[in-house]
């Protein structure tokens, strides 16, 4: 491996500009973790417009930055207040606030901060190492093999969406209609655009991402939030003891591993690692009544996982142009406002954007070990404003940020739009992501598949004469029957226990 683009990303991160923007993305990312409800998904696409003005390698430094500073962010407020900031916060409530209670907030806020630190650090270490080799494999992927990578990506994640599959392949289905909206990219006819021409070049990401996840997010969490904040725990002794950090030692190495590696698969990410890590330290554990009593370990390996996969999930993004999660959608939508598209080409067409965004994970971890701590108080007090003072302020910063983009009242008319979509999506029980997904990926599947249908001559059976597209096609396949045969198998075990034939 050539050291040489490594060490020039090295480079790149300590320019002044970088270093500033890193940081900036750490803070606002603790901030937003803080803040229960405004996750990094959101934030992101309300500070989408800030990016224009940026430098492409500093603008997806910031992105980052936040995105796994907010997995530290959620911890805040999972231990002191019970209430998780972050989805993938919502597992360390069990045994941080168990621990706050015993007076040991501290303990268990200073756990999460090592082992966050330690999480990312390993995670980032083996994206240096994994992600240009996928990058070098992805480079014999053609029409075919995106065709079917885009299928994949979207029904894996619909698979482990938050609001059930039937309605995270509806989301998703909704998502793939929208992505064809506008010119037709070889034929030039306009496709459900009514006649207007705001709408012939497509619907914009910036707008669709700002109103489901900011205005969506923001109006659903002023209903669910109507009521007085409970008082935050107090945080002394901040730094854990030596007999804590070896009781944690093992949680935290095995949290780091098993999270880098769901953070990889598609639709896995900081959630889905959480709680994998923490299922399997109870299991592990000689003594598994100490969860959800206070156990070290509780709050170790989930914290160190959701870093480690918010990390990992950057491989498939930058070396494949995949999304692995709403947020890497997100910020594969502000890659393509800067004209980069991610995929195999990054690494040798933009070393120093791909080696920039990954070395600067090594400073924003150092950054997010050094702040966490003493910014707590800080955390403490902004716990202390009601949600009823901060909606208003952020709904009109994304309101002015979509307008900015384009100067475009239209964009105002569609934030709104999908900010109401958004509402009565969390209302009714569907998840956004695989819907801004699906949109994201909509346009490289429409384009792989006509491409790959002119490649076979018509003939859909090509795609399985190629060894790549065919093993992918095999795999979606799994995917997609495996839920029907366990449904089929339940419904046949739900039977022969009512009738009780032996």
């Amino acid at each position: 491996m050539d050291v040489s683009p490594v060490l020039d990303g090295f480079a790149v991160v300590l320019e002044p500009a970088n270093l500033l923007y890193c940081l900036v993305g750490v803070v606002i990312g603790m901030l937003i973790g803080v803040l229960p409800g405004l996750g990094p998904a959101a934030t992101i696409a309300i500070l989408l417009p800030i990016t224009l003005g940026l430098e492409p390698v500093t603008a997806i430094i910031m992105l980052a930055g936040i995105f796994y500073g907010a997995q530290y962010g959620g911890t805040i407020t999972s231990v002191l207040l019970r209430l998780p900031g972050e989805a993938s916060s919502v597992v360390t409530v069990f045994d941080g606030h168990a621990l706050a209670r015993q007076g040991r907030a501290g303990t268990a806020l200073g756990i999460a901060a090592i082992g966050s630190f330690v999480g990312g650090t390993v995670s980032v270490v083996a994206l240096s190492l994994v992600a240009p080799v996928v990058a070098g494999f992805a480079l014999d992927f053609g029409p075919p093999e995106y065709t079917v990578l885009a299928l994949l990506g979207i029904l894996l994640v619909a698979t482990v969406s938050n609001g059930g599959m039937l309605k995270a392949l509806i989301a998703a289905a909704v998502g793939l209609l929208l992505a064809t909206v506008g010119r037709d990219d070889f034929i030039s006819a306009e496709r459900f655009t009514f006649d207007s021409l705001s709408l012939a070049d497509g619907l914009n990401f910036v707008p669709i991402a700002m109103g489901l996840f900011g205005l969506g997010e923001i109006l659903y969490n002023l209903e669910e939030r109507h009521r007085a904040v409970q008082a935050p725990a107090t945080v002394a002794n901040v730094w854990p003891n030596r007999a804590d950090l070896r009781q944690s030692a093992g949680a935290i190495g095995r949290g780091g591993v098993l999270g880098f590696v769901l953070g990889i698969l598609p639709g896995g990410g900081a959630v889905l690692a959480s709680l994998a890590a923490y299922a399997l330290e109870k299991r592990r554990s000689r003594h598994p009544e100490r969860f959800g009593r206070g156990a070290v370990e509780g709050v170790a390996a989930p914290e160190t996982a959701n870093n480690a996969a918010a990390t990992s999930s950057f491989i498939p993004l930058l070396s494949l142009g995949i999304p692995a999660n709403a947020t890497m959608a997100v910020i594969f939508g502000a890659l393509l406002i800067q004209g980069i598209t991610p995929g195999p080409q990054l690494v040798t067409e933009n070393p120093e954007l791909f080696w920039g965004v990954v070395n600067s994970m090594y400073i924003g971890n150092v950054l997010l070990l050094i702040m966490s701590i003493p910014l707590v108080g800080l955390f403490v007090r902004i716990l202390r404003v009601r949600p009823a003072i901060l909606a208003p302020i952020t709904t009109l910063i994304t309101l002015i940020g979509a307008y900015t983009v384009n100067n475009s009242v239209f964009d105002i008319g569609l934030v709104i739009f999908f900010g109401v979509i958004g509402y009565l999506m969390k209302k009714l029980g569907f998840d956004p992501g695989p819907l801004v997904l699906a949109f994201v990926l909509g346009s490289l599947l429409e384009t792989s598949l006509r491409r790959s249908l002119l490649l076979f001559d018509g003939n859909p059976a090509g795609f399985l004469s190629r060894p790549i597209s065919g093993t992918l096609l095999a795999l979606f396949l799994l995917v997609a029957l495996l839920p029907a045969a366990r449904a089929i198998r339940r419904n046949r075990q739900t039977a022969h226990d009512h009738t009780g034939e032996p």
